[in-house]
């Protein structure tokens, strides 16, 4: 009978041993498994932490390109009623026979004008019997069309529109047709 008890103290020995293997295998998995995991989350967070600065970096850099193309915009703005009068002066200079005048505001506007489209001021090209478009021109008042034509383009431009890049900074204001 004492061999019957050794040989079961063995047996349970040995599924105890099996057993705790079994535990410590098992621990080990698990351990591993939430290294695994934490590992993958703290992947995951540095890819997402990277794509947003490289967001940041080039929402930054085209906002910065933007700012340094309209920075001159207060200065143009100020700088266009100057041009409005260079052509008014030219126009009425013109009808003078002083042709020495003339050639002077003309080589200061040219040169001035020069200057400006350096700076990236364009001005906007409108015409009488173009389409009149809101999203473009400035409606100052609308007057009978002189035919049917006419009806809703544009008959006259009072004053000239200018864009500073590809932003338009003042718009043409015109006269159209009804």
């Amino acid at each position: 009978m004492s061999k019957d008890i050794d040989k079961n103290e063995e047996a349970v020995d040995q599924s105890t041993d099996t057993n705790a293997t079994e535990v410590n295998e098992t621990e080990t998995l698990s351990i591993e498994e939430k290294l695994t995991e934490e590992l993958n989350q703290e992947k995951d967070k540095f890819l997402r932490l990277f794509a947003e600065f490289e967001n940041y970096k080039r929402r930054t850099s085209k906002e910065r390109v933007e700012l340094f193309k309209t920075a001159s915009e207060d200065v143009m703005l100020s700088l266009l009623p100057v041009l409005d009068d260079f052509d008014r002066a030219y126009v009425e200079i013109s009808k003078t026979k002083e042709k020495e005048l003339l050639k002077g505001v003309e080589l200061i506007s040219k040169k001035l004008k020069t200057t400006l489209e350096k700076q990236g001021l364009s001005p906007v090209e409108v015409r009488s019997g173009d389409d009149f478009n809101a999203d473009l021109h400035q409606a100052i008042t609308q007057v009978a069309a002189p035919n049917d034509k006419l009806k809703g383009k544009i008959i006259d431009v009072l004053e000239k529109g200018y864009k500073l890049g590809d932003k338009i900074i003042r718009f043409p204001k015109v006269v159209t047709g009804q």
